[in-house]
């Protein structure tokens, strides 16, 4: 299984807090820095200094980073227009030699909407242009060099585009699709999705979830073996209780809660959780962790739970 890092910089973070991570787990061999791509930070407090955006943070990394990949977990389809996303996904892909992953979804968080003047449709019409941002998103980066798109969108038409700049990565880089929703967020991953990401849920509560992907898959007649299917867990490792218990204190939760709902515990605790979600076919799981500055949180995971993978 592989190991990625996950932040939620709308909690609180600088580029440089975030940059220190990013660096950190390149060096320490996870596979990827994710970011949230949220602007309001979520429970008390102010998330002071305030939100840093995510694709803007994504460039600065793709330079100041030379192995690791770097995504989202997820975009939110309400921030911004397919066609312009499009061309900064790819322009990130470049600066980076080929190492962006998009996750995308429908955006959820209301208020963070409110905060900042976005519109924020009803559910069903977030789908609906989620749906049609994927269209358009994947049809530009798909279409070969001197051929124009064209698509006749309800709510994104597009005309005789360029479809440039075109990403490194061929066809186009990879997309990451997720949540719980039990019909089109099946339907759309079936579809679109190289990845299907589950964040927070039980390995009982991916079974099910997986399961309808695998069968939305099978409508359509795509192989579910060909997608990379992935996990989201808060992290708390400790060499031992006092640890786990000060890491846990950190981010405001309490140990026997984490154990239950997230990972944590020791490192052999770690791997074995992780291992019950490997059975199940997770291939990656992301690793969220929320005190950024204790670094060697990552280390240790990297030390004694990553060779035992």
């Amino acid at each position: 299984m592989e190991l990625r890092i996950f932040t939620e910089p709308q909690q609180g973070a600088s580029y440089d807090q975030l940059l220190a991570v990013a660096r950190r787990a390149e060096e320490t061999g996870f596979g990827a820095f994710f970011r949230s791509d949220h602007y309001l930070k979520m429970g008390s407090g102010r998330g002071e200094p305030g939100p840093t955006d995510a694709w803007t943070t994504l460039a600065g990394l793709a330079r100041d980073t030379t192995r690791i990949r770097l995504g989202t977990l997820m975009t939110a389809a309400t921030f911004r227009l397919p066609g312009p996303l499009a061309i900064t996904v790819a322009q990130v892909d470049q600066m980076s030699g080929g190492r962006v992953e998009l996750g995308i979804g429908t955006g959820w968080y209301a208020e963070e909407h409110t905060a900042y003047g976005i519109p924020f449709p009803a559910l069903g019409e977030r789908f609906d242009r989620l749906e049609e941002q994927l269209t358009v998103i994947t049809g530009l980066w798909e279409t070969p060099a001197g051929a124009t798109f064209d698509f006749q969108g309800k709510y994104y038409p597009v005309s005789d585009s360029p479809a440039l700049p075109k990403p490194v990565q061929q066809p186009r880089p990879p997309i990451l699709l997720g949540g719980a929703g039990p019909k089109r967020t099946p339907r759309l991953a079936a579809r679109y999705a190289d990845e299907f990401n589950l964040p927070f849920a039980s390995v009982e509560d991916s079974v099910a979830q997986f399961a309808r992907v695998r069968a939305a898959c099978a409508e359509i007649g795509r192989d579910p073996s060909g997608m990379v299917w992935s996990n989201a867990l808060v992290l708390c490792c400790g060499r031992n209780e006092a640890e786990i218990g000060r890491r846990a204190a950190a981010i405001g939760r309490e140990p026997a809660e984490l154990r239950e709902n997230g990972l944590a515990g020791t490192p052999a605790e770690i791997v074995d959780k992780l291992g019950r979600y490997a059975e199940i076919g997770s291939r990656r799981a992301y690793l969220q962790v929320l005190d950024l500055a204790d670094l060697d949180h990552l280390e240790l995971v990297a030390a004694e739970v990553m060779p035992q993978l």
